[in-house]
């Protein structure tokens, strides 16, 4: 059976645990090497592939993620489509600790990372006004309210560097932008995924409010280590629950994202380029 969907799990959120028949499958990549092993097996009847973001442990930082690496395994692996899950501050009053947002835009307060798979001889542009898979985020939010969680549908995540957690001064820019929550991963998976043709949407999990909030001096560290560990309980059922409810076949435009991006003549992108990215642009390159 092959696997079709993929399943990211972020800070808490290290295994799912009605996952049967299981596999752990290493791959390489042309990027290097993966956060960790892909765990495949079967979940809600489909065979799925889940992989730890931060590394097994929790090793990785945000800016140490091989973000590529990652996503082109999922793609040698088979995979149409990502459920993403995510720790991430609250920047509105009305999504408080444990929470759940499934954002339908991002905004780059990152720095340098590297987010195509393209250049070194071929050049693409893709399509990234709507970065979220619509249908796929539509299939999140059902799963999420049959599950009762307390679910908002659409907003934007602020992606920042990190490690370090936003100054005050920031925190209150994101608001007055009308930000909706902040987090330090998300908008590379989804810029890949979209290069290499996969459905992407990821569960927002709020632990604590962002800086911002009159209350945040009296957050502790345990507090927010229990919401995290509460959000991953909640995020395994929902996206259990979202993963019985995928259709069998995508209508989407994500399943055709490179369709017209590729600029480069065909005869003057390098062989070895060609070679390398071979599972992501080899239906319109040979």
């Amino acid at each position: 059976m092959t696997v079709q969907i993929g399943i990211i799990g972020g800070s808490g959120l290290y295994d799912m645990a009605e996952l049967t028949d299981r596999d752990e499958v290493r791959l390489s990549t042309p990027f290097g090497d993966p956060s960790a092993p892909y765990v495949t097996g079967l979940l809600r009847g489909r065979r799925v592939a889940f992989l730890a973001r931060h590394g097994a442990g929790h090793r990785l930082l945000p800016s140490e993620i091989n973000f590529r690496a990652n996503i082109y395994g999922f793609k040698l692996l088979g995979v149409e489509r990502i459920f993403s899950a995510s720790a991430v501050g609250s920047l509105k009053e009305e999504y408080g600790p444990q929470y759940l947002v499934i954002p339908d835009q991002f905004f780059d307060r990152t720095r340098g990372r590297v987010s195509t798979f393209f250049g070194h001889g071929i050049a693409a542009h893709v399509t990234f006004a709507h970065p979220i898979c619509a249908a796929l985020a539509n299939v999140a939010y059902e799963a999420a309210s049959a599950c009762g969680a307390r679910v908002h549908r659409g907003g934007t995540y602020v992606c920042m560097e990190g490690p370090q957690f936003s100054t005050l001064a920031e925190s209150r820019l994101y608001r007055s932008w009308g930000m909706d929550v902040v987090g330090m991963t998300n908008l590379q998976e989804a810029k890949l995924a979209r290069e290499a043709e996969i459905c992407y949407t990821t569960l927002a999990l709020v632990t604590d409010y962002d800086c911002w909030h009159p209350d945040h001096d009296s957050v502790t560290v345990g507090m927010i280590v229990s919401n995290l560990m509460q959000n991953a309980a909640m995020a395994q059922k929902i996206i259990a629950e979202a993963i019985g409810r995928v259709p069998d076949t995508r209508t989407c435009e994500c399943a055709h994202a490179l369709a017209n991006a590729i600029i480069t003549r065909h005869d003057a992108i390098p062989e070895k380029v060609k070679q390398e990215l071979a599972p992501i642009i080899g239906k319109y390159v040979k």
